[in-house]
């Protein structure tokens, strides 16, 4: 691998000079801006690999790379942005969350357009379940069921179903994100009937796609584009049009992301809603006899699929798919095989049908598509698949995820575009790509720029491990310990605390033993969602919040609220997934070290999004926490320490106490927030 700190180009290092350096646009033109050299440092780099040519005048060749690792504090949205608008070319930013879609949209471009490119057009791009249907919409009310859906505040629908310009059902802050009502009239691409819809010109995921061919810079989450990209392979596209370079933020998403898009999926509700939606479709043509029988047939191809279903355990979870069919191969044939035979019966059926009635032609796709799908699982298995089933509560789904990623992206991404850009907080382990670099299939020689965080961790953090003799994940006696730990810790930092927790149900145990003993308010994922949660946390100064999974990221509470992160152990995966088990045996089968290779890798990814949450300004403080000695007593904890935050270590809650009670700390009685006083520690 090699860094970027040498031969770049001068035109653009003189251009984000200008503008990121001391005395530069951004210092003169936004209010609080600090110059950070990591910031200028990253657009540099990023600049010149969005030259078009070499300083010589030769055309650079397609599939330049530069992955760059910009710790919290760096700024790095806007280091991307402005050498991705001043390259001129059509650039797409693909981000984890569409809450960062919405920042890049509303506040950075915003910005950019008044003091930097007032001709640049950006357009925020979603999936195509975020936009109204118009067609769908259109049956929906005339349906006999929308009395159904009285509740759901109709009429203001109707009313922003004329005003919007864009169809896009964030407009609609008072619908619950998991609306049924959102689901009759999405425009899914199951449902969606292409260029044989009667309100094609006035769609809006047409308007969209003519958006997008104009703009300049497309504003995406990574699911959207993995799906774009798997249909683009085909020779299809979703929504984005033919783009020059792409800049991935959150970059350590990629792997799980890619794996869904470039595999196949069938579920038992895709069979279930085939057959809802043709019996919407019938009832506005009641008599005729040939959409009738293909009614029956879809009817037919339902209850089929329920009874391949039933043949499936209770159990809820991941299972793989090949050890079920050992265990019941002859019902599993002969329930697929009547599966697919009546999909064939349908599909012959609904040809006929589609050659008076143009709008059934969806139809006849989502048949046809899930025929070869079902055909797929159905064959000899692909070696570089790995074949799992997930029993949910009422359905079950299969899937067929690639292996190994890696030969996806070379033979279908990276040499299509003229440059590609990885960043995130997190993307080296031991302070190196290679990890990062074999997952994704990246050559060693692509350049990479590591930036530190500017945060003062030194002074404002500790790291607290505990001493020697406390017992190890696998004694017994482990998590009474824990359970001490953490509520003397909590004393210590008067609530104010963020704990993480590897397992739902360590989390829920501890928070049946710390609502009895601690003298403030103890929140816990599950009992709101996570936006709201968040909320109250942040409203009450002194609360604790317990959370698993999706906590360990994107939680930004900056400010005294939030004083000290705790961890209860080292995040490694339970290897049960089917995916995660596949992989690990690939790795062995190359002569690999699956525990050192993959696992350790990934639980220093983890843990250091965790760590992340607690410094996300300047001026933030407090404790990090971990609560597993096996840091110090395993060799790998080595590489886990490196990996982290550099914050002084500290071995003994004694040293906690200090640390809290020291000038450098917030007043631990501090009430601004609530009003409310809690007794020291």
């Amino acid at each position: 691998m090699q860094g970027l700190d040498s031969d770049l180009n001068l035109e653009p290092v003189a251009e984000m000079q200008r503008i990121f350096g001391a005395d530069g646009l951004l210092s003169q033109t936004l209010p609080g801006y600090d110059p950070r050299p990591g910031q200028l440092a990253m657009a540099e780099a990023i600049a010149d690999m969005l030259q078009e040519d070499d300083p010589w005048g030769h055309t650079v060749v397609l599939g330049k790379k530069l992955a760059i690792e910009a710790e919290t504090g760096i700024c790095k949205t806007l280091a991307y942005l402005v050498p991705a608008v001043l390259s001129g070319q059509k650039v797409v930013i693909s981000t984890g969350t569409i809450n960062l879609q919405e920042q890049i949209l509303h506040k950075e471009i915003p910005f950019i357009t008044k003091h930097i490119d007032p001709t640049l057009q950006a357009l925020c791009v979603k999936g195509r379940q975020n936009y109204l249907c118009t067609y769908r919409y259109q049956q929906f009310t005339a349906s006999p069921q929308s009395p159904l859906f009285a509740n759901e505040r109709l009429d203001a629908l109707a009313d922003w179903v004329e005003e919007t310009g864009t169809g896009d059902r964030a407009e609609l802050d008072w619908l619950p994100d998991h609306s049924p009502l959102w689901r009759e009239i999405s425009a899914t691409t199951s449902q969606c009937l292409g260029s044989n819809c009667p309100d094609y010109a006035a769609c809006f995921i047409t308007r969209l796609r003519k958006q997008a061919g104009r703009a300049r810079l497309l504003i995406v989450d990574h699911h959207l584009f993995f799906s774009d990209l798997a249909l683009r392979r085909h020779g299809f596209a979703e929504v984005l049009p033919r783009y020059e370079s792409v800049i991935f933020d959150e970059a350590h998403h990629i792997e799980n992301i890619a794996t869904r898009y470039f595999g196949l999926s069938l579920s038992h509700y895709q069979f279930l809603d085939l057959a809802r939606d043709i019996e919407k479709a019938a009832a506005d043509s009641v008599g005729d006899k040939e959409q009738e029988k293909a009614l029956n047939l879809a009817l037919s191809v339902s209850r089929q699929a329920q009874r391949l279903v039933s043949l499936f355990p209770l159990v809820k979870g991941r299972f793989p798919l090949v050890d079920f069919i050992a265990a019941n191969e002859e019902a599993w044939f002969r329930e697929t095989a009547l599966l697919a035979g009546r999909l064939t019966d349908l599909a012959r059926q609904l040809e006929t049908v589609t050659q008076r009635y143009e709008s059934w032609h969806g139809f006849l796709r989502r048949t046809a598509e899930a025929g070869a799908t079902l055909e797929h699982f159905t064959a000899p298995p692909d070696a570089s698949y790995v074949y799992w089933y997930e029993r949910r509560e009422k359905t079950v789904a299969l899937t067929a995820s690639p292996i190994d990623i890696a030969r996806d992206l070379q033979n279908s991404f990276y040499n299509t575009v003229k440059s590609v850009l990885f960043t995130s907080a997190t993307l080296t382990t031991g302070n190196n790509f290679s990890y990062f670099f074999g997952r994704l299939g990246l050559d060693d020689d692509t350049a990479t720029l590591q930036l530190p965080t500017p945060f003062d961790y030194e002074n404002r953090t500790r790291l607290y491990i505990p001493a020697k003799g406390f017992p190890l994940p696998s004694d017994r006696s482990f998590f009474g310990r824990v359970q001490e730990e953490i509520h003397e810790l909590l004393m210590a930092s008067s609530g104010r605390a963020l704990v993480l927790f590897t397992s739902i149900r360590a989390m829920d145990h501890m928070y049946a033993y710390l609502s009895d003993c601690l003298p403030f308010p103890v929140l816990v994922q599950g009992e709101a969602p996570k936006q709201k949660l968040l909320e109250a946390f942040r409203a009450e100064t002194h609360s604790v919040l317990l959370a698993v999974a999706s906590f360990w990221e994107g939680v930004d509470v900056p400010g005294n609220t939030l004083s000290a992160v705790i961890i209860d152990k080292l995040p490694f995966e339970v290897p049960s997934d089917p995916v995660i088990m596949a992989r690990v045996e690939r790795i062995k089968e190359t002569g690999g070290n699956p525990f050192f290779d993959f696992h350790v890798p990934r639980a220093i990814l983890t843990l250091r999004q965790g760590l992340g949450r607690l410094m996300r300004s300047s001026t933030d403080q407090g404790l990090l926490a971990v609560l597993d000695t096996r840091l110090y007593t395993k060799s790998y904890g080595r590489l886990f320490l490196r990996s982290m935050p550099p914050s002084p270590v500290i071995r003994s809650t004694a040293e906690v106490r200090d640390f809290f009670n020291s000038e450098t700390m917030p007043a631990s009685l501090d009430t601004a927030s609530t009003g409310t006083a809690y007794p020291a520690p």
